[in-house]
């Protein structure tokens, strides 16, 4: 007898029964002792396998397929338009400047032509806003290029009406105006074309990276579905297992879609890479540098030497454009070593002519301008009856030429770029199909296996 307050002991109770883990363990191997349990394993491992090798196809080759879409749709052609709002803005205080040294009467086209690049880095610029997505340094550039933009604006408007009236200030409020531009528009400019190029490349990453896990998958299934047609075959002595045989090729050529389209989208990929996107880079900062070129020639003559180098000695638009020019100079060597075709490189060849001819008549202009000769060597930098093959004649060449070659490797990029993206299409949907296919012809032929023991 137990003590007093000492509590009872609890019944005896059922013996402890076995996890439902437990219980299909020691099914699956009393199921595996006979043929006709083991034909059943066999079956639901080859369809779990090939169904798992169809799952993890479709939903790499999506994957792979929308990033694609998005080099094709978004992200190049987000980072093309933010290479051209740079590129209208150096275009804009270029013309500008060209304006203020035409004299009050600035002629009807320039304005146009600096109206035009204000409009349309503009509208780049709500585009870019509506389209950029979740780029949080995107967004902060777009929003410091949208603020800044009227300031500059407004001090160009003050420069043209200070130098109607004859006024020196003007050419204050012109190189106040080109401060701005060079100090914060056209470095937000940059970031912004900076980070949506590294959106692209990270898209075009995506789209190129192997689908590791679906071709592993695949040769695993295929494996498999061969070692079932070897054990067949020793087991009956029958050579084709019609199931088998059609489940065997459904995943074959799945893998072998697989492995060509994707190495085809992977080349065409790349090839808009290389030969697209890496041009259109080099030839967009060789265009920039022509225009900031100009620029720092047009306000050599607007500030006369008051605005020095850091060397307090020499001119700082003067120093300024000797920079951009060399910059312009490596630019177009190296757009002519990636030029891989005739259309390419003939443009770059005349903006080499053209960046030649422009030394050449800018020289002149300094020589002119340092001997105290203003108005000489203003007629040889914006042209005149006297001067039409000026130096500005000479920018436009090199300006058009380069526009031209940009627009040649955008068409080689978007023809690469959407021939890999085709090489994806249809992929998805064929495989997902092909692999259900598949799986139902394994659980038919070892279906036809089992009704023999019946």
């Amino acid at each position: 007898m137990p003590s007093a307050g000492a509590p009872a002991s609890p019944p005896d109770g059922p013996p402890g029964r076995r996890t439902a883990w437990s219980e299909g363990v020691q099914r699956l191997r009393e199921a595996a002792t006979t043929e006709p349990g083991r034909l059943r394993i066999i079956g639901a491992v080859l369809a779990a396998l090939i169904v798992l090798f169809g799952t993890v196809s479709v939903w790499e080759i999506s994957a792979r397929a929308t990033a694609a879409d998005d080099v094709v749709g978004r992200s190049q052609p987000l980072s093309a338009d933010a290479a051209s709002i740079y590129r209208s803005l150096a275009d804009a205080d270029t013309t500008s400047s060209s304006g203020f040294l035409l004299g009050a009467q600035e002629p009807r086209e320039v304005r146009r032509r600096y109206e035009k690049d204000i409009a349309q880095a503009s509208r780049l610029l709500v585009s870019a806003a509506a389209n950029t997505g979740g780029s949080k340094e995107s967004r902060e550039q777009i929003t410091l290029l949208s603020e800044q933009l009227p300031r500059y604006t407004g001090l160009i408007e003050q420069a043209r009406a200070t130098n109607r009236q004859g006024l020196p200030l003007g050419g204050a409020y012109l190189r106040h105006a080109n401060e701005q531009m060079t100090t914060q528009l056209l470095p937000a400019a940059q970031r912004l074309y900076e980070a949506e190029t590294r959106r692209l490349h990270t898209d075009d990453d995506d789209a190129r990276s192997w689908p590791l896990g679906s071709l592993g998958l695949g040769v695993l299934a295929v494996a498999a579905l061969v070692w079932a047609q070897r054990r067949n075959y020793r087991h009956t002595n029958r050579v084709f297992n019609h199931g088998l045989v059609a489940a065997t090729a459904a995943s074959v050529v799945v893998l072998l879609w697989l492995s060509v389209g994707h190495t085809v989208a992977r080349s065409s990929l790349s090839e808009a890479r290389t030969d697209g996107q890496e041009s259109m880079k080099v030839l967009n900062d060789a265009r920039i540098a022509s225009l900031q070129a100009r620029a720092s020639e047009n306000l050599t003559l607007i500030a006369r030497g008051a605005v020095l180098a850091e060397d307090k000695k020499s001119d700082k638009y003067d120093v300024d454009f000797t920079n951009n020019m060399k910059q312009l100079d490596a630019g177009l060597a190296t757009a002519l070593r990636l030029a891989d075709d005739d259309d390419g490189r003939s443009p770059v060849s005349r903006a080499v002519d053209g960046v030649e001819q422009w030394k050449q008549r800018h020289t002149a202009a300094r020589e002119a301008d340092l001997k105290g000769d203003y108005e000489a060597a203003l007629s040889q930098v914006v042209g005149d009856a006297q001067h039409k093959e000026s130096s500005g004649a000479a920018f436009d060449t090199v300006d058009a030429s380069l526009e031209q070659a940009v627009a040649h490797e955008q068409r080689e990029f978007t023809r690469a770029a959407q021939d890999g993206l085709g090489a994806l299409s249809g992929l998805v949907t064929g495989a997902a199909v092909l692999v259900v296919i598949g799986a139902a012809a394994a659980l038919l032929g070892i279906g036809r296996r089992l009704s023999e023991y019946r």
